[in-house]
C-alpha cells in the first residue's frame, strides 16, 4: 500500500487527519477521515471526464437519487482524488431484506433523464468500456481462456442518450438520507439496460435468487423504467446481461490471481455461464 498517498489524501481534509483504510480494490483505494471519504481513482483516469461526472452528480435535480461529491477532484501524488459525504452501505444480509423495490425506483427515476436536460458536455457511460478493460487486463491462467472466448462472442452493443449510473449494483447504494447511489465512475448517457444487466446476469447464472431479480425488475418497471418491456424484458437484456457475465468473471479470475484465493461458489457459477455463452454463441469477426 501507498502510506504517502493515504497520508497525501487525508491531508485534504486536515493537516493531522488520522485516515482510516477502507478498501483497497486493485488500483483504486478508499479512505476515510473524519466524515468524509476519499477516493483514489484508477492510473489513468481522465481528469477532465471525471470532473463531468461529477458535475452530473452534483446536479440539484438529482440530488435525491446521487450522492454528491465534496468538492471538485484533486491530484495527490499523481493520482485522482474525489471527496465524497460518508454513507453507510447496504447491509449484504437474507435476500428478503435487500432494498430491490427501493433500487429499482431509483433506477428508474435516474432514466427519466436524457442527455438535453444537461449542458454540455456529457460524458459516455463507462459500461462498455469497463467491461471491455476488464477483459483486456484479465493475465494468462486457469480459465482466462474460456473468459476470453465468451468475450469474442459478444456483439457491440448500442449507446444511447438516457442518464444511467454505468456500473449499477446494490454495492453502489448507501444509506445517507435515504438511499443514494455512489461511485460515479461510468456516470453518464447510454443504454439504460447496462443498469439492470448485472442483477440480470447474476439471476441468469443462479446466482441472485429469482425473488430477489423479480423484485427490482417489478418495482422498475411499476415505476415507469423504460429499459425494457415487461412483456419480454430479455429481448433488451440478453446482450448486456452476456456481457456482465464475461466482465464479472475476468474481474473474479484476475483478483484471484493477485490475492492468491480460489474462486468462490458464486464466480465459479459465473464461469459456467461463460462456458455456457460460448456453446451457444459463435464468435463475432472483429477489425
Amino acid at each position: 500500500m501507498d502510506f504517502d498517498l493515504v497520508a497525501g489524501m487525508a491531508a485534504l481534509v486536515a493537516a493531522d487527519a488520522k485516515p482510516e483504510v477502507l478498501a483497497v480494490r486493485g488500483d483504486v483505494l478508499v479512505v476515510r477521515v473524519a466524515d468524509v471519504v476519499l477516493k483514489a481513482h484508477e492510473r489513468g483516469t481522465d481528469l477532465a471526464v471525471l470532473t463531468a461526472r461529477l458535475r452530473l452528480a452534483g446536479d440539484p435535480r438529482l440530488s435525491e437519487l446521487l450522492l454528491p461529491p465534496r468538492s471538485a477532484p484533486a491530484v495527490v501524488r499523481g493520482r485522482v482524488v474525489t471527496a465524497w459525504p460518508v454513507g453507510t452501505p447496504v447491509e449484504q444480509g437474507e435476500p428478503e431484506t435487500l432494498p430491490m423495490e427501493q433500487a429499482g425506483r431509483m433506477l428508474a427515476a435516474l432514466h427519466e433523464f436524457r442527455r438535453a436536460d444537461f449542458a454540455p458536455p456529457v460524458p459516455i457511460a463507462g459500461a462498455q468500456a469497463r467491461m471491455e478493460r476488464a477483459v483486456r487486463e484479465l493475465p494468462d491462467g486457469p480459465g482466462s481462456g474460456v473468459v476470453r472466448r465468451a468475450f469474442d462472442t459478444l456483439e457491440p452493443l448500442p449507446g444511447g442518450d438516457t442518464l444511467i449510473h454505468g456500473d449499477w449494483h446494490l454495492g453502489q447504494l448507501v444509506r445517507r438520507d435515504g438511499y443514494r447511489l455512489i461511485d460515479v465512475d461510468d456516470l453518464g448517457v447510454g443504454d439504460p439496460a447496462w443498469d439492470l444487466a448485472r442483477p440480470a446476469a447474476l439471476f441468469a447464472a443462479g446466482v441472485l435468487d429469482p425473488r430477489s431479480w423479480s423484485r427490482l425488475l417489478d418495482s422498475y418497471l411499476d415505476a415507469g423504467g423504460t429499459a425494457v418491456r415487461r412483456e419480454d424484458p430479455w429481448e433488451r437484456l440478453e446482450a448486456p446481461a452476456r456481457a456482465l457475465v464475461v466482465q464479472m468473471a475476468a474481474r473474479a479470475l484476475t483478483a484471484a490471481q493477485r490475492d492468491g484465493k480460489p474462486l468462490t461458489e458464486a464466480q465459479e457459477a459465473l464461469m459456467d455461464a461463460c462456458g455456457r455463452i460460448t456453446s451457444e454463441h459463435e464468435p463475432i469477426p472483429r477489425g
